[in-house]
């Protein structure tokens, strides 16, 4: 069945417009898809890449902070950019992780996490964990409040978000505040009635696509890697202990039903969950339609929340 007549009038343009990824024939077109446009930055953040300690290496992040700021600590978010585990770069998030800053008058650390298939999990949270150990660590040097720090990140960035507060929560830290995994990518068994709705060649991450993402990431040891919690959040049994929750989707999109269950789940564990749907709404499409009435609410909205949840009245 089509979901383009579901589609709310005025994304229907953008969305027919997409020429719809293609992972498992041509990866590195898909990549180029999600190339991040040059953009000048605002004027009231101000913005610096490093490199920093990894396992084997060094990893960049980006740095956001407020242009003109005092030596008053302020609150931080670990941003975690999207692409399924497989596309993207910090880059393309700029103008979002600058919003951020201003909004939530905070502090953003956005990292640059290896991908798949050339780098399998566990590459990609072990990066995510060591760019928010180092945040905190270094916290005297970027003037961050360690008692205010929150994670965040969109679609498979909101997957590795919530592996993140599970394996921060399993470490005994770093202490976090709130997480906000958007649409997140959670479940690679694809068994939920949404994850066989998204099947058109020209939709925004349909059942081929996170069926091909989901193997890259999880690689050749699949069957195992699967098991983990941390490569599958939606396979924790135990959710107690997690820091609050923010997240949204569109009732279109293809992580729906996984969304709304581990929501669920958030909730009867005792972890204090706000959720949103937006009917007529597909994946990412506060992203491709950034001007439209529904795209601008939901965006203010997750803003909104975060600033809320790192100034605690």
């Amino acid at each position: 069945m089509s979901v383009e007549p579901r589609i709310l009038p005025e994304l229907r343009e953008v969305y027919s417009q997409f020429p719809g990824f293609e992972l498992e024939k041509n990866l590195e077109w898909s990549r180029s898809l999600v190339s991040a446009a040059s953009v000048e930055g605002s004027e009231h953040v101000n913005t610096t890449r490093r490199k920093i300690p990894r396992d084997g290496g060094e990893m960049l992040v980006k740095i956001y902070e407020p242009a003109g700021r005092t030596n008053d600590l302020l609150p931080a978010m670990l941003w975690i950019h999207g692409g399924g585990y497989v596309l993207g770069h910090p880059d393309m998030d700029d103008e979002l992780c600058e919003r951020f800053v201003q909004t939530a008058e905070c502090i953003v650390v956005s990292v640059d996490y290896r991908l798949a298939p050339e780098h399998p999990y566990p590459a990609a949270i072990e990066d995510c964990y060591a760019g928010l150990v180092w945040m905190t660590e270094e916290a005297a040097l970027l003037g961050i409040d360690v008692d205010r720090v929150a994670i965040a990140g969109a679609s498979g960035g909101g997957g590795l978000t919530a592996a993140l507060a599970l394996m921060a929560r399993d470490k005994g830290g770093p202490s976090l505040i709130f997480q906000m995994p958007l649409y997140p990518m959670l479940d690679n068994r694809n068994i939920t009635p949404s994850s066989h709705e998204i099947t058109e060649a020209g939709a925004i991450w349909k059942r081929t696509d996170n069926i091909a993402a989901w193997n890259m990431y999880l690689g050749e040891e699949s069957d195992v890697r699967g098991e983990s919690t941390y490569a599958v959040p939606s396979r924790a049994e135990n959710l107690a202990g997690l820091p609050p929750a923010y997240t949204c989707i569109g009732q279109l999109d293809l992580f729906r039903d996984e969304t709304m269950e581990y929501v669920a789940r958030l909730a009867q564990a005792g972890v204090d969950v706000e959720f949103h749907l937006y009917p007529g709404c597909f994946h990412l499409f506060e992203i491709f339609a950034p001007e439209t009435e529904v795209s601008q609410r939901a965006v203010q909205g997750y803003m909104d929340a975060m600033a809320r949840a790192l100034h605690p009245s």
